[in-house]
């Protein structure tokens, strides 16, 4: 970046150029979003120079790339992530600041991108982020929502769900490539003719959409490589039947039906409209970035022959399985018989499975799927068909389990057979989970394929959620062991040899307890609550869901508080419970626990016996900006899903890195986390999958039979409707009925005594600070394990075949060199 400029002089006088052309206001006039409106050109107009050039060396040097479908991708702000791969972060701060402009405040004007929900999409995002990072060449399909999931309020303790309008000023990084548009097809009749060993479909009566891409940079840390993100937007085409017959009001709602494909993460699935809707979202993805996949490759071959020496394609959980219907249409369209067509489809395409939750394994009745997807439905068949057959000739000994792998079955397409059936590689995201999906699971494909099934544990990008969310623990790492670290972050072990050095942990403190008390005047600010920052900081951030357990959170903080109130001189070290979460506008029960946590909260910080020892917060929209500010604050992560429920996880990952003690189930990472750490540096509670699963299979379990014996659990069972929270009796009677007429599905009530125990145990330890300093310490050492460098680079080698590009030239990666001074 010093070589950009003779001085910061240079970057303030651009700045200001830029500030009086593109938004036509002196530097005394511009306000925040100003900034951010000029700062974000200036960046991107730096980015694209190498942008073209690292996507020109892809096309000129003939790379294998790799394609990353997801229809999520969590990015969370990119303004400061961006500067800080490119070199610019110090410079631009200190320059703004000459300038009396603060950077943070400027970059909080930029809006969570609403491309994803959870942690499929802050995966993808970490991916994406490793993959540029890493010089390798892959990039990212997904959908250009024009809405996110929903900006969530709290109204009288209730989740209120609004429009997430990210994009109502625009998206500073985005590029729109109307001439690289497609059209994809939907509806209408199709007729099947086999000539020979090809397979001919004619599709007539169909219903066009346009898929135009809008292109995102994804910057590579220091190393001059900017991969893409494509995100592809529906548009109408003009040429429907509503239109043609020539009614302006018809073709309105025609225009706008077409463009609900893009409009909304996650439509209500509820109804068979939502159905039809989410089935649609997941086609449009596939086909138009197939599509543009091959148009690419012919640009430059002629022909698609080679296809799968050049392009890997990876889909990320069961929503992009489409792709592989639709890539044996577009191999065949090109003349190309069917067993060729298959063998290029299963050598290109691989697939992650991210849950073993039934729910999640997507299938969709045949009716449904036949009548919006003809000519896929066809194809799906064939492939059934031929699937089934070899097995039955080739494996006798499962012909009886062909019921259980066939793709159609029971009036549904199975989403999940058909990525297993279709892909060269099937990936777990955890040890556990890839264990649970071979040998319960889909135990029946892993007996019949099992070279197909591996492990790739999930990984986190430390630039965003150690380098960014914590800039004083990253300066207290370097200070120690030095900034190989950036680049290796396994070499975060070095940090061991300063577990025992009093100095070293005295600075690990403080930096903690600044983080907190940043978190809590954010808290005040948004709340008007004031928190005790020496109090224990004990924070669920997550999807609220009934697997992951923040009931069990929840009726154990109840439980605290009738300690408090039974024995007033308790000696019971402050908490702060701090949770984040959003729930899906249908799920009744979620969105009932959201309310009950903010019941709690209402009554235990309004009680002014317990509230200087128990506080309750509920932090409103969770979002990645927002989790990066409360993650380092935190001391102990809760990570209590049910076993065998939680495929990975990447929050505890995050907590980890961070410093701060785990919590939780033997589930999804945390097995791999315990192992790193060892069980002497983790709290480790509750049933084992294998305990869970067991106890499922009996059929045995009697939650009332818990509710009678424990006194503790009857209690703040009991407390959801007998008046106790300050609500209508029958508030909670869906949480109430969830736990004993409903046999308590999760097992709250099951490791509610395991979990209180272990409780206690954590806070013996915070309480003995030198050994929680060090317990702390360690499992930042032992972090650099999980990051998604390494994950991508397993990924890379192990499934995609594809390499390092190194446009920076031999020896350490060099900053990027693209001028910020430009035209306006």
């Amino acid at each position: 970046m010093t070589k950009l400029f003779k001085s910061k002089e240079d970057f303030k006088n651009a700045f200001k150029d830029r500030m009086l052309g593109l938004r036509g206001k002196n530097m005394e006039q511009a306000t925040e979003q100003d900034g951010y409106k000029v700062l974000g050109s200036m960046i991107r107009e730096a980015v694209m120079g190498h942008w073209a050039a690292t996507t020109a060396s892809y096309r000129e040097e003939g790379t294998r790339q790799a394609y990353y479908f997801s229809m999520e991708f969590l990015l969370g702000r990119l303004l400061e992530s961006n500067l800080l791969n490119m070199g610019f972060l110090d410079l631009c701060r200190e320059g703004l600041a000459e300038l009396g402009l603060d950077l943070e405040k400027i970059t909080e004007q930029e809006p969570d991108a609403g491309l994803g929900n959870g942690g499929l999409g802050r995966l993808a995002a970490c991916f994406l982020d490793s993959l540029a990072s890493l010089g390798l060449p892959g990039h990212g399909f997904g959908l250009r929502y024009r809405y996110g999931l929903f900006e969530q309020r709290i109204k009288d303790g209730y989740q209120v769900e609004l429009p997430d309008c990210w994009l109502q000023e625009g998206n500073v990084w985005e590029i729109r490539r109307q001439e690289e548009a497609v059209e994809v097809r939907f509806g209408g009749q199709v007729r099947v003719e086999h000539t020979g060993n090809r397979m001919v479909l004619h599709h007539e009566g169909y219903e066009g959409v346009y898929a135009v891409p809008y292109d995102m940079p994804v910057v590579g840390y220091r190393n001059q490589i900017v991969n893409t993100l494509r995100l592809w937007s529906a548009e109408a085409t003009g040429s429907g039947r509503s239109l043609e017959q020539g009614c302006f009001r018809r073709a309105v709602e025609y225009q706008h039906a077409q463009e609900a494909i893009s409009e909304l993460l996650y439509p209500d699935d509820s109804t068979d409209e939502g159905k039809r809707l989410r089935l649609k979202q997941q086609y449009f993805l596939v086909s138009a970035g197939l599509q543009d996949i091959i148009r690419a490759y012919k640009a430059r071959h002629g022909s698609v022959s080679g296809l799968e020496r050049k392009v890997a394609v990876h889909i990320n959980d069961t929503h992009p399985v489409l792709a592989i219907p639709e890539l044996m249409r577009l191999l065949m369209q090109e003349g190309i018989i069917w067993e060729r067509a298959w063998k290029m489809t299963n050598a290109i395409i691989s697939y992650t499975n991210h849950t073993t939750l039934a729910e999640a394994l997507e299938k969709w009745p045949v009716e449904l799927f036949r009548s919006l997807l003809p000519h896929m439905y066809e194809i799906v068949h064939e492939i059934n068909e031929r699937f089934c057959k070899e097995i039955w000739d080739t494996r006798p000994d499962c012909r009886d389990k062909l019921a259980g792998l066939a793709i159609i079955a029971d009036g549904q397409v199975k989403m999940a057979h058909l990525a297993v059936v279709g892909s060269h590689s099937v990936n777990g995201v955890a040890a556990l989970h890839t264990e649970i999906l071979k040998h319960r699971e889909m135990k029946d494909f892993y007996d019949i394929s099992p070279e197909k099934f591996n492990n790739k544990t999930n990984g986190i990008t430390h630039r965003r959620w150690l380098m960014m969310a914590n800039p004083h623990l990253s300066q207290l790492i370097t200070s120690a062991i030095g900034s190989g670290w950036i680049r290796r972050p396994e070499s975060l072990v070095a940090l061991e040899e300063y577990i025992d050095d009093a100095s070293f942990l005295e600075q690990l403190q403080r930096v903690k307890r600044n983080n907190k008390e940043i978190l809590a005047a954010m808290i005040k600010a948004d709340t008007g609550l004031s928190l005790d920052v020496d109090s224990i900081f004990d924070i669920q951030i997550k999807r609220l869901h009934g697997y992951k357990r923040q009931l069990l959170n929840v009726l154990h903080i109840m439980y605290l508080y009738n300690r408090l109130w039974e024995n007033p001189s308790l000696n019971l070290t402050p908490r702060t419970f701090i949770f984040g979460a959003k729930a899906f506008p249908n799920y009744h029960l979620a969105k009932s626990i959201i309310k009950l946590i903010n019941t709690v909260a209402e009554k235990i910080n309004g009680d002014k016996r317990v509230r200087d020892r128990l506080k309750v917060v509920f932090m409103e929209n969770y979002r990645v900006s927002q989790a990066m500010r409360i993650i380092p604050a935190a001391d102990l992560s809760e990570q209590i899903s049910t076993a065998g429920k939680e495929a990975s996880g990447t929050g505890n990952m995050k907590f980890m890195l961070n410093g701060a003690l785990t919590i939780g189930t033997l589930d999804g990472a945390n097995v791999e986390i315990a192992e790193a750490v060892g069980r002497d540096n983790i709290f480790i509670f509750g049933l084992e999958a294998g305990e869970v699963f067991e106890l499922y299979r009996r059929g045995d379990y009697r939650a009332w039979d818990l509710y009678n014996q424990d006194s503790r659990i009857r209690a703040v069972v009991d407390q959801l409707v007998n008046g106790f929270l300050p609500v209508a009796h029958d508030e909670f009677r869906i949480i109430h009925d969830h736990l004993l007429a409903l046999n308590d599905e999760f097992l709250v009530l099951k490791d509610f005594d395991a979990y209180a125990a272990t409780q206690e145990k954590a806070e013996r330890i915070y309480n003995q600070r030198r050994q929680w300093l060090e317990m702390s310490a360690l499992n930042i050492a032992r972090a650099g394990r999980f990051s998604s460098d390494l994950t991508i680079g397993r990924y890379a080698r192990e499934i995609w075949d594809i390499e390092t590009v190194n446009r920076a030239g031999p020896g350490e990666p060099a900053p990027v060199t693209g001028s910020l001074v430009g035209s306006s």
